[in-house]
């Protein structure tokens, strides 16, 4: 991985972050995942194309993107509109998938020179970071003035269900609950992210999904799949108990006869000035 060097100020705010998320974990769930994540391709490319229809709200025209953590599915959506693409990914074997220029690299310590794109895309990747608004500063340096940052991540609400099932179903269990959710941010904090790491007319809203299963072992499947899995800093290291999974599965809400997982994801927009 690239880049170290190059961002010495980010370093120093690196420095004083709150450590909530194992990196060296999530590196290691995304690269599992990139052998699996072709089975949740299509909600990852739904997701995907919601984020990219806000370029057809605006008549500039973009010509070099940058796709942050795009699974394989954000590349290929940004190239069919004549846009090209560098992808990179925290995971050099996810970062593979993208199917053209890709870079194994860090979303906090990026690697990329100042004024480099007019675009950057980040699809579902900025919630595993420890630093969001330092994070958000090398986003924004590496656009050309004008240039437009598009990104989504889960919010505050998101899997709700599965969060509450877990917690009630461990403390039935052992007395105590472990946290085996991220941490989501509120939306209302997002637009001021931005604002903080120096983005004109920034704007955050958000967009309610909801997924269906008929069979509820396969949210835990698909989160796998997807590289979603526990890598909070907190985490209980000790293996669950055997019944846990199963009670929180079987206590989960159905509607018509299906388990819902909510997706709420908060859509930030911002300018470089």
């Amino acid at each position: 991985m690239l880049g170290n060097e190059e961002w010495p100020a980010h370093r120093e705010v690196m420095s004083s972050a709150i450590e909530i998320f194992d990196r060296r974990v999530v590196r290691w769930h995304r690269d599992r995942a990139a052998r699996r994540v072709g089975g949740i391709a299509e909600v990852l490319r739904d997701i995907a194309r919601r984020l990219l229809d806000r370029l057809d709200d605006t008549t500039q025209r973009f010509t070099q993107a940058l796709d942050v953590g795009g699974r394989g599915v954000v590349a290929p959506l940004l190239r069919a509109r004549g846009i090209d693409v560098v992808s990179c990914d925290l995971s050099a074997s996810m970062a593979a998938l993208n199917g053209g220029p890709a870079v194994a690299a860090d979303e906090e310590f990026l690697p990329f020179a100042p004024d480099s794109f007019d675009l950057v895309v980040v699809s579902l990747s900025l919630h595993w970071v420890n630093d969001l608004p330092g994070a958000l500063i090398q986003l924004r340096l590496a656009l050309r003035p004008g240039g437009l940052l598009l990104a989504s991540l889960p919010a505050l609400g998101t899997l709700a269900e599965l969060r509450q099932a877990l917690t009630e179903a461990e403390i039935a269990l052992t007395g105590g609950a472990s946290p085996r959710v991220s941490p989501f941010p509120d939306l209302r904090d997002c637009a001021a992210l931005l604002q903080r790491a120096g983005f004109a007319l920034p704007v955050a809203d958000v967009e309610d999904l909801q997924v269906l299963y008929a069979e509820p072992l396969r949210l835990l499947h698909e989160l796998r799949a997807s590289g979603e899995t526990n890598a909070l800093c907190q985490r209980d290291r000790r293996v669950p108990p055997r019944a846990l999974f199963p009670a929180a599965l079987a206590a989960l809400p159905e509607t018509d006869g299906r388990v819902p997982a909510t997706l709420r994801l908060a859509v930030l927009t911002g300018w470089a000035p």
